[in-house]
């Protein structure tokens, strides 16, 4: 979580006012493509065929930008990945933000994410399991993000404001990550609805407040 996932472009800065170049806008038509065939197919189940119709590409234009599908599954999930962690930082850099307010803040802001991306967070969980690349990749991420969470978890204990251990900081972080992306999972599975969003939310951010501060809101 504290350092940017690798291939991930700064949100901000330089790099992002630059002019797109043609390639740019090519592995973006590519992506998008996906992401909408990934709503209603796996990934196994998507063609490089319908890669290139939806992008309006040919089939070399493709292989010239991405070796597979996977890789391109591997590309969504880095966009993704960025955006996940700019709503974890609400609470990581939450500064002099009451916990409460930061914690519902980044959790509702992931909540958000899981619903724009569920298909391409769900086709990445499933890809774990038989894609080297896309495997190594959310092993790193979840890794990231554990660390930095226990980091801030200490953080927070050493200044009073957190209760001590045990269970260690660490695995304390490992529990509520690993809870949050099966509940997040498990709701962009269900129809859309505010009412049931609330809901996870208050309930993510009422179990994280008692696991790490003892309190509730």
């Amino acid at each position: 979580m504290s350092p940017r996932p690798a291939g991930v472009p700064p949100v901000n800065g330089a790099g992002s006012r630059r002019k797109r170049s043609k390639g740019d806008l090519t592995s973006q038509a590519i992506l998008d493509a996906a992401e909408r065939l990934l709503e209603t197919k796996s990934l196994d189940e998507i063609a490089v065929d319908e890669l290139t119709s939806g992008a309006g590409i040919s089939r070399s234009t493709f292989y010239f930008h991405y070796e597979s599908r996977e890789a391109v599954l591997h590309a969504l999930s880095e966009r993704v990945a960025d955006d996940l962690y700019d709503s974890a930082a609400l609470w990581l850099r939450r500064g002099s933000e009451p916990p409460a307010d930061s914690i519902r803040r980044a959790i509702a802001g992931t909540v958000a994410l899981w619903r724009a991306h569920g298909p391409v967070l769900r086709a990445a969980v499933r890809a774990r399991d038989t894609s080297e690349l896309v495997r190594g990749f959310w092993t790193g991420v979840a890794r990231k993000f554990v660390e930095s969470a226990a980091q801030q978890i200490e953080i927070e204990r050493d200044a009073g404001i957190a209760v001590p251990g045990p269970p260690t900081a660490r695995a304390l972080a490992t529990a509520l990550v690993t809870m949050n992306e099966s509940m997040c999972h498990s709701l962009s599975l269900s129809r859309k609805s505010a009412a049931r969003d609330r809901e996870v939310v208050d309930t993510l951010t009422a179990v994280w407040l008692r696991a790490v501060y003892g309190v509730s809101e």
